[in-house]
């Protein structure tokens, strides 16, 4: 083969080599556009969860804190009845010694 022959040949094997990349490439990066938009759409759909999850989480934690308020107006009516069920208990107590008596 003389060296044009040749040199074209080779120019031929080069360009088609590199159209087949370039095929390939589109190729690529149809599928990471695929990829980016399965992304986008899982970040979204994880905001979405994340906020729901912290809706869910305030929510779970202002009942709670209503519950603990009960449980501490609860309590603090307990400690005021104290010294007066003591009270009344050593009233009983005083009763019952004057009818035994």
């Amino acid at each position: 083969m003389p060296p044009v022959d040749l040199s074209v040949h080779l120019l031929t094997q080069i360009r088609d080599a590199v159209a087949e990349t370039n095929a390939r490439l589109d190729q690529t990066n149809a599928r990471l556009d695929q990829t980016n938009v399965r992304l986008e759409e899982m970040r979204e759909e994880l905001s979405a969860r994340i906020v729901e999850s912290e809706i869910r989480t305030s929510t779970a934690i202002t009942e709670l804190a209503g519950a603990v308020n009960g449980v501490v107006s609860l309590l603090r009516e307990q400690r005021d009845l104290a010294p007066r069920v003591t009270k009344c208990e050593a009233d009983i107590v005083e009763l019952k010694r004057r009818l035994d008596a």
